[in-house]
């Protein structure tokens, strides 16, 4: 074997023990897995989930007529149902609601809301309660509501409202698929 062979090889090993190295050290001294899981998640504090469900059949609804026109609700939650969303019985709202739809949901639902404001082309109001428990999202459609958005709408309501947030005050609920996984 040459001198240069030798030397290519005494080269690439140090390269291979330093990457090996910086690997390890970075995979110890890693401080994201706690804020993933919510370790470091303050007593009481509710656990949202954020991801964006892959069937709408996945997230329940409540549709309220927040208007003085009549059958708005049923129209709505027909509407709903034909894109496959599991709904509730429509009801009327106490109090009207003057802009396109109000979106009420808790920490189960963060993720699931997101998706329904698609369906609004991001014009709804969304109130989000961390005392609500339950996935169930309540939708109080207004006076300035016309239509839902189509399935091309959504898809670019979606890419422009981005992923969900974590509300205020809350900690990111581990994934199906890491609380399957630990257990």
């Amino acid at each position: 074997m040459s001198f240069a062979r030798v030397r290519a090889l005494v080269v690439v090993g140090v390269l291979a023990v330093a990457a090996m190295v910086f690997v390890i050290t970075a995979l110890v001294q890693d401080t994201q897995g706690g804020a993933v899981n919510g370790e470091d998640c303050p007593a009481g504090a509710p656990l949202a989930d954020v991801t964006l469900p892959d069937d709408p059949a996945e997230v329940t609804i409540k549709v309220y007529n927040g208007t003085n026109t009549a059958g708005l609700a049923e129209g709505v939650t027909n509407e709903f149902k034909n894109r496959r969303f599991t709904v509730q019985k429509p009801g009327e709202s106490k109090t009207k609601f003057k802009g396109v739809a109000e979106i009420r949901y808790g920490p189960d639902a963060v993720g699931k809301a997101q998706l329904l404001r698609a369906y609004f082309l991001a014009q709804s109001k969304m109130a989000y309660n961390p005392k609500r428990k339950g996935a169930l999202i309540d939708i109080i459609i207004g006076s300035q509501f016309r239509q839902l958005a189509t399935t091309t709408e959504v898809n670019q309501s979606l890419v422009e409202v981005g992923e969900p947030t974590l509300p205020p005050g809350a900690c990111l609920k581990p994934a199906k698929k890491d609380a399957d996984a630990a257990s």
